[in-house]
C-alpha cells in the first residue's frame, strides 16, 4: 500500500547530475562483486545469483530471485533494528557506504508483486553509513527516479562490516494510469551525509522488468520488512 508523498527534488535532480558527471570521469570506482566463493549474506530463505555489478557494466548471468522471510535480519520496526544508529549525534562522523567499502545488488522478490530489493552490504573493514535513500536511473534516464519521502527511518542506518541495508523500488502505479515501460539495466548512486555522489553501479535488472510514472525507491532500512512494505 502506497500512502505516496513522492519527492523529486531539485536537490535530487542536480545530484544525480553531477553523480553522471563523476562517472563520466571515472573519479568513481563502481561497486564489487563478492569473489568466488564468498558467504551469501541474504536472508536464509533467498535463493540467488547475484546481481552486482563491478564495472558500470551489466553483470552476465541471472540477477537475483529471492523469497522474502516473515521478519528481516535486523526486525524491530522501522528506524529501530539492530544495526540503527546506537549513538545519535555521532553519525555524521561515520563514513558513508560508498564503492571502496561496500557491494550492492537488485534482486526480485515474491511480495509484494511489482517490487524489487536493493541490498548494500558493508564490505569494509569498518563501520559505514547507508545515508538517506539511494539515487536510481533505469537504463538511460536522465531524471532521478522518485523517493518516497514517507520512507524515512528513525535514525541513519550504520553498518558494521558484513551487515546489509535495503531499499525497496516500487515499479508500477495502479493499472491503466500510464503505458509501463521495459528496462534492462539499473544505475545506483550511493549518497553521502550531505546527499551528494559517492559513485554509481550499474546493475543488471530482472528479466522483464518494467516501471511507470508512480515508481519509486524508499531510503535505506535496517529490515527487508520495512523496506518492502510501502
Amino acid at each position: 500500500m502506497r500512502t505516496n508523498r513522492i519527492r523529486t527534488t531539485a536537490l535530487a535532480a542536480t545530484a544525480l547530475a553531477a553523480a553522471l558527471s563523476l562517472t563520466a570521469c571515472g573519479d568513481d570506482k563502481a561497486m564489487g562483486t563478492k569473489p568466488a566463493g564468498s558467504a551469501e549474506t541474504a536472508s536464509p530463505a533467498a535463493t540467488s545469483t547475484d546481481g552486482e555489478a563491478r564495472s558500470g557494466a551489466p553483470e552476465a548471468g541471472t540477477p537475483e530471485t529471492q523469497t522474502v522471510p516473515a521478519g528481516g535480519k535486523h526486525a524491530g520496526g522501522n528506524g529501530n533494528g539492530d544495526n540503527q544508529s546506537k549513538k545519535p549525534g555521532a553519525v555524521a562522523s561515520i563514513p558513508a557506504c560508498t564503492p571502496k567499502n561496500s557491494t550492492v545488488k537488485v534482486s526480485s522478490v515474491s511480495r509484494p508483486i511489482n517490487h524489487l530489493l536493493l541490498t548494500v552490504t558493508n564490505t569494509g573493514s569498518k563501520d559505514c553509513a547507508a545515508y538517506h535513500a539511494p539515487f536510481l536511473r533505469f537504463d538511460d534516464a536522465q531524471a532521478v527516479y522518485p523517493i518516497l519521502d514517507d520512507s524515512k527511518p528513525q535514525a541513519v542506518v550504520v553498518l558494521s562490516p558484513g551487515e546489509e541495508a535495503y531499499a525497496g523500488i516500487g515499479l508500477l502505479g495502479e493499472p491503466g494510469e500510464d503505458a509501463p515501460v521495459k528496462s534492462d539495466n539499473l544505475g545506483v548512486i550511493m549518497v553521502g551525509k550531505n546527499n551528494t555522489s559517492k559513485g554509481e553501479a550499474t546493475l543488471k535488472l530482472p528479466a522483464e522488468t518494467y516501471t511507470d510514472s508512480r515508481g519509486f525507491v524508499t531510503y535505506w532500512q535496517s529490515d527487508v520488512e520495512n523496506a518492502l512494505m510501502f
